[in-house]
């Protein structure tokens, strides 16, 4: 939600000019993302200076975004207050004669990535600002993603950008050091009281999370897709809003997607959600298809969507009938998850021999992957990584995310349940039940995946684009990340089939993750 550059020891005095923070010998910039739920303030006691760029919340009126004089114990009190902001924030200080310090709030809304040369410390929300920093690979980080084991940490896939994850502090004064925060406290499951009314906690949570932020009062869409988790949260906006939400989502392709239109037909008639109703076909608008930005060599982040190309489509429709606000369901799983006591099942991203193309450099860093990782957070890592890949997308659009699974509040209520209530998303099933949906909604069996587009973009599209990879080399063999002889081999196997959804389908990252290099490098 913020872009900046700030350089130390030099001016803090900072102005607004209207479109953002300059400082008097224009040496330091910062520029808010410009959108009705994000505002922004700032106090100065006359020497120190706090800037906060934050999301507006429900109920509360925005201030003035000059800096405000304080004094110093006034100072104080409102950079402890800044902190206990209910929504999502970015947090800058300067100093005279200080290092500057730049905070990231809890929510991970939007990404916030780092880096620096001599004299200034760069930052912004869009990895692309930050490509003239990057300097090489980092082999542990693209061994993680080629493995499909992330993690979440102040790694990136670029050696000189980093990533300041949630509350961890950046601070640079000619040296650069990142903090992380201490972690969060997490609780188990608890037992129920005999009246327990588990399904109205549910939707008061989800109250609490959807009233947070002012979405009533700017258009807005509902990501419906007919799954479990943006069905429960779009039936109750529906419900709360009568004909006020639009909705949207990505057709899928193979067994399932006759299911999906069927799924959210019935939701669509059983509620009233408000026209139109955006479908995009991402088999019609593929990955790595001739129209995709990272095929024309734009410089697209390795961790934004893996559907880049649909969800682009999808987004610009959204913005073109006006949408400002986009409601998700990311973190649905995440809050309903079984921990590894009550369904022990294998750790993501397990190299076999099905991954020929892992190079030699990548297998040697794969028995560091868990190191450096940021502290436990009141919101999933892995969440926090979903809200990253969606955000750069809706917001080069003009469009804020929201996620109401991702609330803390929703967070907690998932970890206290009883696992009966968790065990195959049995919180949303009843939840969609309740609404009077049917077994055809609630009590789905069926695969509903993108696995079919993945594999339709490997065994048509992508063929040209391996032979063109090899042919002209990339980062990633360059730095041994990628065996070329093994990638040929695998390419070679994908094309003579059959076609493996564990082994072959890991070879979209290895194009996502090569154009990226080629592009910011």
């Amino acid at each position: 939600m913020i872009k900046l550059r700030l350089t130390p020891y030099a001016s803090t005095v900072w102005t607004w000019n209207g479109r953002g923070y300059v400082t008097a010998d224009r040496m330091s910039e910062i520029v808010p993302y410009d959108h009705p739920l994000v505002e922004h303030v700032a106090v100065t006691d006359g020497a120190r200076t706090l800037l906060v760029v934050r999301e507006c919340v429900a109920g509360r009126e925005s201030r003035e975004p000059a800096p405000r004089n304080v004094t110093p114990d006034e100072f104080d009190e409102a950079r402890t207050l800044a902190k206990q902001w209910p929504t999502d924030y970015v947090l800058v200080e300067t100093a005279p004669g200080d290092p500057c310090r730049v905070t990231a709030g809890p929510g991970g809304i939007a990404p916030l990535y780092v880096a620096h040369d001599r004299t200034s410390l760069h930052g912004s929300w869009d990895m692309a600002d930050l490509a003239e920093h990057a300097v090489g690979l980092s082999s542990r980080e693209v061994a993680r993603l080629l493995i499909y084991r992330p993690r979440y940490s102040t790694e990136t896939v670029f050696r000189g950008i980093y990533r300041v994850t949630e509350r961890a502090t950046a601070i640079y004064g000619g040296h650069f050091y990142l903090h992380y925060p201490e972690p969060v406290l997490h609780g188990g499951p608890r037992e129920l009281a005999p009246d327990a009314d588990v399904l109205g906690a549910f939707v008061e949570a989800m109250d609490d999370a959807l009233d947070l932020r002012p979405i009533d009062r700017v258009e807005t869409a509902l990501h419906l897709t007919g799954g479990f988790d943006s069905g429960t949260v779009g039936t109750r906006l529906a419900e709360r809003y009568p004909g006020r939400f639009p909705t949207a989502a990505l057709l899928i392709a193979g067994p399932g997607r006759a299911h999906q239109i069927r799924r959210r037909s019935e939701i669509l008639k059983t509620l009233p959600f408000a026209e139109p109703d955006h479908l995009i076909d991402a088999l019609e608008h593929a990955p790595l298809s001739r129209e995709c930005a990272r095929v024309w060599g734009e410089k697209i982040s390795p961790y934004e969507e893996p559907l880049h190309r649909p969800f682009t489509v999808l987004t610009e429709a959204l913005a073109h009938h006006g949408a400002r606000v986009v409601v998700t369901g990311l973190g649905g799983d995440e809050m309903v998850a079984l921990s590894q006591a009550e369904y022990p099942h294998k750790s993501m991203g397990e190299i076999s021999d099905g991954l020929p193309w892992i190079g030699d450099r990548a297998r040697a860093a794969l028995e560091f992957t868990d190191d450096g990782i940021a502290p436990p957070a009141a919101v999933n890592s892995m969440t926090l990584l979903s809200l990253e890949t969606t955000a750069p997308v809706l917001m080069r659009a003009g469009i804020w995310p929201v996620h109401p699974f991702a609330n803390p509040g929703m967070v907690q209520l998932g970890e206290w349940l009883p696992m009966h209530w968790r065990e195959l998303k049995q919180l949303q099933r009843r939840r969609l039940a309740a609404l009077g949906l049917s077994a055809d909604v609630t009590e789905s069996r069926e695969r509903e995946s993108f696995a079919e587009v993945v594999q339709h973009t490997l065994t048509t599209i992508a063929s040209p684009l391996f032979a063109k990879m090899l042919h002209d080399g990339s980062p990633l063999f360059d730095e041994k990340l990628v065996d070329p002889d093994g990638l040929r081999a695998a390419v070679r196997q994908l094309a003579e089939g059959p076609y493996r959804e564990d082994g072959d389908a890991q070879l979209l990252e290895v194009l996502d993750l090569h154009f990226a290099a080629r592009s910011f490098l």
